[in-house]
């Protein structure tokens, strides 16, 4: 179901204190926008963002990027964060919000913008064949993230599609990620910790079992 267009999220997000309106700029300098150097995160195609704000209102050591290509998505993830940072009264220093397209990945972070997680939260599956080219786990993106994504870096990626999770597992190992969690029941599976997406909770109302894996970049693979 496409969401409603949101004419008041452009202006909100422009008025937003971590929202970036020009991430080109930003391109090898992602590390330093954020309080403090450390750990870096990403989300790609972030949605509402009720995850990215459970995820960095609980993890402060880590800094957040949320990217998705529409504002009005965007916007519902701003006052998704906002909500949750003034109910835990935090200061949103360790999450910054951009809108671009993902599969563009490269023109706004390089090799200074060190990576240590990305994370894919059902992401379009683009089933025809002549678009999967477009899938977020595709070896032509990943190829891309390996750009930013440190040696040991992790990609989180869960999905309620089955063929997009069977095909993108071979996807992970032709680009020579090793898999190291992998379950296609995760609410069944004991993993923790799990942050719920709105997606994810919608789904399995639905009793649709949800497929997680996590996929770890090795130089050592590459050589």
């Amino acid at each position: 179901m496409r969401m409603r267009n949101k004419p008041w999220a452009k202006p909100e997000l422009e008025a937003c204190n971590y929202f970036i309106q020009h991430p080109e700029i930003k391109k090898g300098k992602w590390l330093e926008s954020f309080q403090s150097r450390q750990a870096l995160g990403g989300g790609r195609g972030c949605g509402k963002n009720s995850f990215m704000a459970q995820a960095a209102s609980v993890n402060r050591e880590i800094n957040y990027l949320a990217i998705d290509i529409e504002y009005k998505m965007l916007g519902v993830a701003r006052r998704n964060i906002s909500r949750v940072f003034e109910e835990k009264e935090l200061p949103t220093d360790n999450i910054l919000l951009t809108a671009y397209n993902i599969e563009k990945i490269n023109e706004i972070l390089d090799e200074q913008d060190t990576v240590d997680r990305i994370y894919i939260n059902f992401c379009n599956p683009w089933p025809k064949k002549k678009h999967k080219k477009h899938r977020l786990t595709h070896p032509r993106q990943l190829t891309q993230y390996k750009n930013f994504l440190r040696d040991g870096g992790e990609i989180h990626f869960k999905t309620d599609d089955d063929e997009l999770f069977e095909e993108s597992i071979e996807y992970f190992r032709e680009c020579f990620f090793d898999i190291t969690y992998m379950t296609r029941d995760l609410h069944s599976s004991g993993y923790e910790p799990n942050i719920m997406t709105e997606h994810e909770k919608m789904f399995s109302e639905e009793g649709i079992k949800i497929k997680f894996l996590i996929a770890k970049r090795s130089f050592k693979n590459e050589e």
